[in-house]
């Protein structure tokens, strides 16, 4: 069976953890990723399972050394990347880097890993890398599906187990291919912290649902929460539609000032079971009427999870009735509000609430006891 083939005992639930893109882009050095680092241990945040600490592009000098190995940026990680792993790894956390499929990396200040798979995978190996983020820029016109397998062969060979994020942005259709050799795939190009932008994601990657299970992911691009571009409502509706898409949870804003309404929203425990729940079957939008929308998606010990999404300018009632669930008519439930942790008890038929502009509730239906 080629689903196999990556078979390196990773994600078994979606990835959790931070990226430096999003906030930072090549600002990064290594006092930000070891303070990011501290403030998910004393946040809370690494006991709510958030544990890659993730650095993006721009970490490295443009030339390999006379060895054609790749080499830490000595201005901004002057201890090197080995040294910066063995102090993410005394906090419990692990560290992710970031490659290219191509000549260059995306912002062409260092070399990508194209033709240089095998070694650059030993090198990530010896520094004690968690994860690879490997993008698509510089890629010389060749096919993703020729470029990436032969990274995922590297890391699979490199001695240290690494998850493997391909960043493709879903131009060949990932999800048909990628889950032979990668733990998650991007199915989008980048996000941006605005609404627009997050809505039009949320249903691009919608579609791939069916390809998503315990092993490998469809990755609608890292969470903009707290970034400031959107409400709060708006970003509590990013963080419940992206949970319950099984996509991996990664944090990327600036975690050493987050407000506390940032750290609600990421910290919910309840959502964040829903994404973490072993059965794994990515949720998905079941009913449309409008800008009113009902995504919903099965849970482990015969659950299901429920999001009355309200993408529209004035407040509205949203139905999911049982049909719509794949319930039978028949069944009486407890509904588990995630966001207010309130239970509505013996829910006969349907399930209806008022949802505001842009806002969602987000429920786990449990069957009463008969």
């Amino acid at each position: 069976m080629s689903r196999m083939l990556m078979d390196n005992g990773l994600a078994l639930s979606p990835q959790m953890g931070w990226n430096s893109w999003n906030h930072f882009q090549c600002n990064i050095n290594e006092t930000l990723i070891k303070q990011t680092a501290d403030a998910m241990v004393s946040s809370d945040l690494a006991a709510k399972g958030y544990k890659y600490i993730n650095i993006d592009d721009c970490w490295g000098e443009l030339n390999r050394d006379s060895k054609g190995n790749l080499v830490a940026k000595a201005s901004t990680f002057p201890s090197g990347i080995k040294a910066l792993a063995d102090y993410v790894h005394s906090k419990g956390l692990k560290l992710g880097i970031y490659s290219d499929a191509g000549t260059l990396t995306c912002s062409q200040t260092m070399p990508g890993s194209l033709g240089h798979e095998e070694q650059d995978a030993k090198t990530f190996a010896s520094w004690g890398i968690d994860y690879l983020k490997y993008d698509n820029c510089g890629n010389t016109g060749t096919s993703p599906r020729e470029r990436y397998p032969k990274m995922s062969k590297a890391l699979l060979n490199s001695g240290r187990s690494i998850f493997f994020s391909l960043c493709e942005w879903g131009v060949e259709d990932p999800a048909t291919w990628a889950g032979a050799i990668g733990n998650s795939w991007r199915t989008t190009g980048d996000i941006e912290d605005k609404w627009s932008s997050m809505t039009t994601i949320a249903d691009l990657n919608d579609q791939w649902a069916s390809y998503a299970r315990p092993g490998s992911w469809n990755d609608p691009d890292m969470l903009e929460v707290g970034n400031g571009g959107m409400t709060k409502e708006e970003y509590r509706s990013h963080f419940s539609i992206w949970a319950l898409a099984k996509a991996p949870l990664l944090i990327g804003c600036d975690l050493r000032s987050m407000d506390k309404g940032t750290f609600e929203l990421l910290s919910n425990k309840e959502v964040i079971s829903v994404n973490q729940d072993k059965l794994g079957i990515q949720g998905k939008k079941v009913k449309k009427e409008g800008d009113l929308e009902v995504w919903a998606g099965p849970l482990s010990k015969k659950r299901v999870a429920v999001i009355l999404w309200n993408r529209g300018s004035v407040p509205a009632n949203i139905t999911a009735r049982w049909a719509d669930l794949g319930l039978d008519s028949s069944v009486t439930v407890n509904a588990r509000d995630l966001w207010e942790h309130l239970t509505h008890p013996s829910i006969k038929t349907q399930l209806s609430a008022l949802v505001e502009p842009h806002a969602c509730k987000m429920y786990t239906l449990t069957r009463s006891k008969a």
